[in-house]
């Protein structure tokens, strides 16, 4: 029972809000992007390496007003540091030549970037639906990439289902790489099988992924798109290992794949290259699915990772000190959540990096972190909203090249869920450690 997840990334009120904020129209309380929804607890026991979800922002309706497609705006830190001349940016012309060999090397020269450990940030977006207000566009410098949230009916965020291609825009003029984190299989319920073969369901599941595709095939430039985290766990549980027991209901643009887990890994491969070819696709591999980096890369390997571009991975998704305090109802998971930076005690990062490593060198992919959280070091555990405390931004840019070593592209930072600490609450920490990174920043081999 200790590899299965025992509670729910679901969305409370915080979404619900939000969607219907989205589609009722702009309101003066409507929640900010930068905190997400609350969110529930992911699983119990030690549950370091990973949490539930946040709900993202979601779009303003488009078609007139601040939220038009490609407003380039005056927004704060447009100018790179000295560091990144070599960053041509998404889409920004011919990919820098160059630098290293290795697989991280070559997706990053395919997202047009420099063979650098990049950087990124996001579930940011502002308030004023200003998209190049969002708060990757406030530091003093210009970070790789920029990652939204994608929920199921997202494609109503805005007219014909320009969410991701409108905010895709702002961040193509700002020079960064668009990301979306597709979290929309799990509509009905997480860990629900049962939607697979639910012919209403999976239609609209499968005219979404098109349409994102067509989308950021219309955006023409170099995307990520970051696929079901969580699930794929929860597949490999329910499926003991083989995607093939699982049945799945296919896009009509994949009938020669196999109705099942394999064929629907491969199905979301389908789509981009033949309406995106420019979008990298991600499968996510949670800690919690297996006993080890190798089994849970064995299982990403029968999935179809090898038709993919790079694994996603998560150490934890809202500040340890959240957890620790217990106070708030997006943070009640029991356990030890506060990674030691010497790595002597467990929870470590040594830990977290082995586990990295192992699925990079099974499926041969290289790892992005996501949605790492902000928060500041203390003696202290706990916190309070908005100041709760961490180590992953100390230690990621004291330690990026263990990060390399273990088959690293780069890591992005975000918020899980609300009343987490934030770019505008810790005391300008992530800015400060963006701003040295950037001006020395880490080669890729």
């Amino acid at each position: 029972m200790s590899a299965s997840r025992v509670s729910l990334r679901v969305f409370h009120v915080g979404i619900t809000l939000l969607l219907a904020t989205v589609l009722g129209g702009c309101s003066d309380d409507a929640p900010a992007g930068a905190g997400g929804g609350a969110g529930s607890a992911g699983r119990s026991g030690s549950g370091s390496n990973e949490g539930g979800a946040s709900s993202g922002a979601a779009g303003k309706p488009s078609g007139g007003g601040n939220a038009a497609a490609g407003k380039s705006g005056s927004g704060n830190g447009n100018g790179g540091s000295p560091g990144t001349a070599g960053n041509l940016g998404a889409g920004g012309g011919m990919p820098p030549m160059g630098g290293g060999k290795s697989p991280a090397a070559d997706v990053a020269r395919k997202l047009g970037l420099a063979p650098n450990f990049l950087i990124g940030m996001g579930n940011d977006l502002p308030k004023d639906y200003m998209w190049e207000h969002s708060g990757i566009y406030t530091l003093g410098a210009k970070l790789d990439i920029h990652y939204i949230y994608l929920t199921k009916g997202w494609q109503t965020w805005n007219d014909d289902g320009g969410y991701p291609k409108v905010i895709g825009q702002v961040d193509k003029s700002k020079g960064a790489v668009p990301m979306s984190s597709v979290y929309a299989v799990t509509g009905n319920g997480e860990n629900n099988f049962a939607v697979l073969i639910d012919g209403t369901y999976m239609t609209e599941y499968w005219s979404t992924a098109k349409l994102l595709m067509q989308r950021y095939g219309e955006l023409d430039t170099p995307a990520i798109v970051h696929l079901e985290p969580d699930f794929w766990a929860y597949a490999q549980q329910q499926s003991g290992g083989d995607p093939t027991k699982v049945p799945v209901q296919l896009s009509p643009d994949c009938a020669n794949l196999p109705g099942d887990l394999s064929g629907m890994a491969r199905c979301w491969v389908t789509l981009a290259r033949n309406n995106a070819p420019k979008v990298l696709i991600g499968l996510h591999a949670s800690e919690w699915a297996a006993g080890s980096g190798k089994e849970v890369g064995t299982f990403l390997n029968a999935l179809g990772a090898a038709e993919t571009d790079l694994v996603i991975i998560d150490m934890l998704d809202r500040d340890a000190g959240c957890f620790e305090a217990h106070a708030l109802p997006q943070c009640m998971r029991d356990g030890k959540f506060y990674l030691d930076e010497s790595n002597q005690t467990s929870p470590n990062y040594a830990e977290r990096l082995s586990f990295a490593k192992q699925v990079s060198d099974t499926t041969g992919k290289p790892i992005l972190w996501w949605q790492l959280p902000f928060g500041v070091p203390s003696d202290t555990p706990g916190g309070t909203p908005g100041h709760f405390r961490d180590n992953k931004v100390h230690y990621v840019f004291s330690h990026i090249q263990e990060l390399v070593d273990a088959g690293g592209v780069g890591a992005t930072f975000g918020t899980g869920a609300a009343d987490q600490t934030f770019v505008t609450s810790d005391g300008s920490q992530f800015d400060n450690a963006v701003k040295a990174y950037f001006a020395a920043p880490v080669p890729l081999p």
